[in-house]
């Protein structure tokens, strides 16, 4: 498949945005924003992260064996586009923005994330664009509620109307939402 279609393609599939950052030393921080990230198994907590060999945050990583993940909400839009390089800065710099504190690791996250992973690299696989790596979760935070930020269609998005949650073991609840698709 073109490249090209591929990701014309893939700009239909919304996205949590999350920050992935590394660096247990002021001054030697840096990190990147991201859509590439999941759940990987509750046993033992782990999460899969795709993050690009080009960016600065990859041999880092490697190097210290530990990275935190930061899933955002729709008012660090800011934040997002300052970790993706384009507002200008780069490594600590990024840092200037958000309240940053440590967990298990020592790896940083976003004080005020939707929630906040703290992993130990367990794994990782090359390809030929990106490294997939696998982080044991050692610590989480959680914020609460609040509007998560979403990548789609090349843009970040909040999410303004969101339905109620419907529980799959709630017969009625899904015989209910079938009528409205019905």
């Amino acid at each position: 498949m073109d490249s090209n279609d591929f990701r014309k393609a893939m700009r239909h599939c919304a996205g949590a945005v999350a920050l992935v950052t590394v660096g247990r030393e002021e001054g030697r921080r840096t990190g990147l924003t991201v859509t590439a990230v999941c759940s990987l198994s509750d046993d033992p907590p782990s999460l899969l992260v795709c993050v690009n060999r080009k960016a600065s945050a990859n041999p880092r990583i490697r190097e210290e064996r530990c990275f935190g993940v930061s899933f955002l909400a729709e008012e660090h839009m800011p934040l997002a586009l300052t970790f993706s390089g384009q507002k200008g800065f780069d490594g600590e710099n990024r840092f200037g923005f958000g309240r940053w504190s440590t967990r298990v690791t020592g790896a940083p996250v976003l004080e005020e994330a939707i929630v906040s992973f703290d992993c130990e690299l367990r794994q990782e696989f090359e390809t030929r664009t990106h490294s997939v790596f696998v982080g044991d979760v050692r610590d989480a935070g959680m914020r609460g509620a609040a509007s998560p930020l979403l990548y789609l269609n090349g843009a970040f998005h909040g999410v303004h109307a969101i339905r109620d949650a419907v529980s799959l073991g709630d017969l009625e609840a899904r015989k209910l939402s079938w009528s409205i698709f019905s």
